[in-house]
């Protein structure tokens, strides 16, 4: 996160939990003419199983904490607040957030290359204080995490039964689609 996403994560942060929620991070992107200040809520973790977020969470602390920019303006200019459930693509804004999903693939962009690279995909091996090991091609890449820009999780597709055909399988790996020439599974 950028330093501007830093500050506004912290100072809301407190109303998000209020209103029992999490906020798991904050996108800053200033541009000509109006920002985009995205929030990525979440329910915390052993709230309930099955809980997700919805529409009426992310209006319930967009006005909670439209309330709380406009008393504290942090942002100097016009901007656009965005609540957001964090979606299959989970952004990835902390340590803690990368060991939770240990395991998975993740989507990587650096503010510095390092060993070559400044965008790569691959498996979150493991979490070591501030460091990210990541398994690339079959080797380990560890990264620092104050060199990570921007991370996402990758969806498994195939896992959740959204995978497109596959060529030569004979079979379409969405689920209900028949076999070549067959009748649906």
């Amino acid at each position: 996160m950028t330093d501007k996403a830093t500050e506004i994560s912290a100072l809301l942060a407190p109303t998000v939990e209020a209103v029992g929620l999490a906020l798991l991070g904050v996108e800053y992107l200033p541009a000509p003419g109006g920002a985009v200040l995205r929030l990525y809520i979440d329910v915390p973790e052993g709230a309930g199983e099955g809980r997700a977020v919805g529409i009426d969470d992310c209006e319930t602390v967009s006005r909670e904490v439209s309330a709380q920019l406009d008393i504290a303006d942090p942002i100097s200019g016009n901007y656009t607040l965005e609540v957001s459930s964090p979606g299959l693509d989970r952004p990835l804004f902390t340590p803690a957030q990368f060991a939770r999903f240990a395991g998975e693939t993740a989507k990587v962009s650096l503010k510095l290359p390092q060993d070559g690279r400044r965008r790569f995909s691959g498996r979150i091996a493991e979490v070591q204080g501030d460091t990210i090991v990541f398994e690339v091609e079959g080797a380990g890449l560890a990264v620092a995490f104050d060199n990570i820009d921007k991370a996402r999780l990758v969806p498994d597709w195939a896992a959740l039964g959204l995978a497109p055909a596959r060529p030569g399988g004979g079979r379409d790996g969405r689920p209900g689609r028949p076999k070549k020439g067959g009748r649906p599974a």
